[in-house]
């Protein structure tokens, strides 16, 4: 009788220890017996302290993009392809145009082109470089001041943000399609349908590749600025130290020169002088008239005694 007592007493206690086992075996991730029961795929909740350590995203949440292209990423600022044309006029026109290609170079530019020709005084060069657009202003000026004097300098400027931003679209876009039609390439199942989206696979891949080039030449020429630099010799007005000597043949010419001159001017003279000339012979002829009709006449002689 007492030993079924006790047995009735020790089963509830032999239960309720089985119960808390299974439970403990459940909720322990990658247990021997309990794995049926885990959700390994469902993340781990992380309480409200660690998530703001790790960030502020909770650890083992899937990433929002995960499994999707990267959007295109598009620039604010203006995209702005500049060129400058510099004339100079210098001593040493080789000297100078490797002075400007040093420069370029010390603000992380390079020598596109450098042509020289001539020899002694007249030395000419021509100079392309480029050098990065925030430094396009320093190396601008720094040019303008190497010896010799400018005779010419523009700049031009061209806002290329409209088309950059057109292309980038485009790209991503592209890039999309490239990437369904490779989903479909691996659902293909037959000959026809693999040779169908691989030929339009192509095709997309071709228009990928061109509008990459372009965005990458866009982005070259906005990212660097050029300038072309010609450099011509700085010569003085020639001085004549020739001595002239007696030349008789040119002291006649001069002569002759003169005496024509002169001969024109009495010409004229005579012209003038036969045309007017009546004017003060009138003029002499009333004077005469009027003189002689205010002559008193002479009073008679008296006769001697």
């Amino acid at each position: 009788m007492r030993a079924k007592l006790a047995l009735l007493l020790a089963l509830p206690l032999f239960l309720a220890a089985c119960s808390a086992s299974g439970t403990a075996s459940r909720g322990a991730p990658g247990g021997g017996t309990g794995d049926s029961f885990t959700n390994i795929s469902a993340p781990l909740a992380v309480p409200a302290p660690e998530a703001q350590k790790a960030g502020g995203v909770a650890v083992g949440a899937p990433a929002p993009n995960q499994g999707l292209p990267n959007p295109v990423a598009f620039n604010a600022d203006r995209n702005l392809i500049r060129t400058a044309n510099i004339a100079m006029r210098s001593k040493d026109p080789w000297a100078t145009s490797e002075r400007a290609a040093a420069i370029a170079v010390g603000y992380g530019g390079d020598v596109l082109g450098l042509a020289q020709s001539g020899n002694g005084d007249d030395r000419r060069a021509n100079l392309t470089i480029r050098v990065p657009a925030s430094r396009f202003d320093d190396a601008l000026n720094q040019i303008k001041q190497l010896e010799g004097e400018v005779a010419t300098s523009n700049v031009d400027t061209k806002d290329v943000t409209d088309q950059f931003v057109d292309l980038q679209a485009r790209l991503g876009a592209k890039q999309s399609e490239e990437q369904r039609y490779l989903a479909l390439l691996n659902r293909a199942n037959t000959i026809d349908e693999i040779l169908k989206v691989d030929a339009s696979l192509a095709n997309v891949r071709t228009q990928v590749e061109q509008l990459t080039a372009q965005i990458n030449g866009i982005k070259s020429r906005t990212e660097f600025s050029t300038i072309v630099l010609s450099v011509t010799p700085l010569t003085p007005a020639p001085i004549d130290n020739t001595v002239k000597g007696w030349d008789p043949a040119k002291t006649l010419a001069r002569a002759l020169a003169a005496f024509g001159a002169l001969f024109q001017v009495f010409a004229d003279l005579a012209i003038w002088a036969l045309v007017f000339g009546f004017i003060p012979l009138v003029g002499l002829a009333i004077v005469a008239v009027a003189t002689r009709g205010r002559r008193a006449p002479t009073a008679p002689t008296a006769p001697a005694a």
